[in-house]
């Protein structure tokens, strides 16, 4: 069994024009959409670095104001002590410092500070009424310290001192801590 099939011709209408594409029409549709590409990756960049420079700005702001605050506390702790506790007092300062100078802290409590403190009954009490910041980032701060203290030996009349103290600190397991110590 055959089955016959009749073909037929379609018919195409030359007359109309295939479509052209809205591109190749309008050239500057195009371009306009390239420029706004670029445009919006610029702000979207613009945005990324003010933001960046936001947070920097306030990761130092907030550098600045603990460094400021552990330099001054590690300042009190370092420079006060009673001839009957001087040992514990100065061991729990040196748990403020870091690096080399906490060695030579800790060499200078033990081989000068302690043994006179209580050869000669020598007590120091030491205020910091103010700091500031000299410069500060996340990790490292220099701070201006200023320091009132007052001696007083046996039983001698208390002596007063004032000095300035440039203390730098680095930030160490999120803590502060005084890796340098320059009297100015």
């Amino acid at each position: 069994m055959t089955v016959d099939v009749e073909e037929r011709p379609v018919a195409v209408d030359e007359a109309e024009p295939a479509e052209v594409p809205s591109e190749s029409r309008k050239p500057w549709a195009r371009w306009a959409g390239l420029t706004l590409a670029v445009a919006t990756m610029l702000l979207a960049l613009a945005a990324g670095y003010f933001k960046w420079q936001d947070d920097s700005v306030r990761l130092a702001q907030a550098a600045a104001t603990e460094s400021v605050r552990a330099a001054g506390d590690g300042t009190v702790a370092m420079l006060s002590y009673r001839p009957e506790t001087v040992d514990t007092e100065l061991k729990s300062a040196a748990d403020r410092l870091t690096g080399s100078f906490r060695g030579e802290y800790t060499k200078l409590v033990d081989t000068v500070v302690a043994p006179g403190a209580k050869q000669k009954h020598i007590s120091v009490v030491a205020t910091v009424p103010d700091a500031a910041s000299v410069s500060a980032t996340e990790n490292h701060a220099v701070v201006l310290v200023f320091v009132n203290q007052t001696t007083t030996i046996g039983a001698d009349a208390p002596t007063a001192s004032t000095s300035t103290v440039r203390v730098t600190l680095d930030k160490v397991h999120d803590r502060w801590l005084i890796s340098q110590f320059d009297p100015v």
